[in-house]
């Protein structure tokens, strides 16, 4: 047992993962519960329920409890981080205290929604930080002098961009374009297209295996398999790049314009700094085949991809966590805010 231990958090969409303090993340887990309906209980959460995905029967629901980077099933969210906690990684405490990244430009309810869950997982305090700005100090960018760094955190549920300076937010923009965004538009692409119904565990196949933000150099082809539309029996088809491009040019089209709106509201100073320190690209959808050229194209500015994109705002919480005396200001803390003042 221990007194005290400092936890960091990056509650994403598609994955949880948990920063112990001078021991590094611990908990690297998609963010799904499987729920039976009619035992109502958790009967596995993280990887294995990943994997029942699209899979389940009736009374065995395979959910995930947050979407767009918000809480949509309280009490879901609540059992997975437990189950998440109680990892023997974690020493028992008298104090946790737990810092969470959180999208940018949320509502006080939602933030408070955040706090209260993670109080009821076993936090005796909790800190939020903007996903921006984790990613920024797990990407070791030097944010506390008087210069821009535009920092775009591509997640599964929203694409997060934010202008900071001094070691805050000057400007933000968040869009409900993410990776999941995609693979919907890629189920609908096949299923309208190609007349074949497929789930979202072979589109996220499609994307990683064909997607891509740019022409490449070289042909990429797959085989997939679902459920011919017409006649309603297996049926398999190949799928190139080409395609795949095409169907996810829109979502792109869409982040891109959302850039040039957020660098448009900047003040001149801020932009020239960008326009030195360049554009830098994290979360799951900075992996994407050339969307790092792409947006080098449209924009005008260099653009680099950060080191390990998958578990910097994680890392970047746990640098907080670990230093907390020396980042609390740069924290919010909501303990003392009342719905009835919101």
């Amino acid at each position: 047992m221990v007194i005290k231990k400092n936890i960091g958090i990056d509650l994403g969409t598609d994955t949880t993962q948990i920063y112990l303090e001078k021991r590094g993340i611990m908990v690297n887990e998609p963010s799904i519960v499987a729920f039976n309906n009619r035992t109502n209980r958790v009967v596995a959460h993280g990887a294995e329920a990943k994997t029942m995905l699209s899979r389940t029967p009736a009374h065995i629901t395979a959910l995930r409890p947050i979407v767009h980077g918000v809480i949509a099933d309280f009490d879901m969210a609540r059992e997975m981080i437990q189950r998440f906690l109680k990892n023997e990684k974690f020493p028992y405490s008298l104090i946790t205290r737990m810092i969470v990244s959180i999208p940018t430009n949320l509502t006080e309810v939602e933030r408070k929604s955040v706090e209260d869950l993670l109080k009821e997982s076993g936090a005796s305090r909790v800190y939020l930080i903007e996903q921006p700005l984790a990613a920024a100090f797990g990407s070791q960018l030097d944010i506390n002098r008087p210069t821009a760094f535009l920092i775009v955190d591509m997640g599964a549920g929203t694409t997060d961009m934010a202008i900071i300076s001094m070691n805050g937010i000057v400007v933000s923009k968040r869009l409900k374009i993410g990776g999941d965004y995609l693979n919907q538009e890629i189920i609908r692409a096949v299923r309208e297209e190609l007349k074949l119904n497929i789930g979202e565990p072979t589109a996220e196949d499609i994307k990683i295996g064909l997607g891509s933000a740019v022409p490449l150099g070289e042909r990429l082809e797959i085989t997939i398999r679902g459920r011919d539309v017409l006649s309603g029996l297996p049926r398999e088809i190949s799928l190139r790049d080409t395609q795949v491009r095409l169907w996810i040019s829109r979502p792109l089209k869409a982040i891109t314009e959302a850039l040039k709106d957020l660098i448009e509201s900047a003040p001149p100073e801020l932009v020239g700094d960008i326009y030195r320190n360049g554009i830098y690209l994290c979360g799951g959808g900075s992996l994407l085949r050339g969307i790092n050229q792409l947006f080098e194209k449209e924009i005008g500015v260099s653009v680099w991809i950060v080191d390990e994109p998958l578990t910097s705002i994680a890392r970047g919480t746990g640098l907080v966590a670990e230093n907390f005396e020396k980042y609390e200001h740069v924290l919010n803390n909501f303990s003392n805010i009342k719905l009835g003042n919101i």
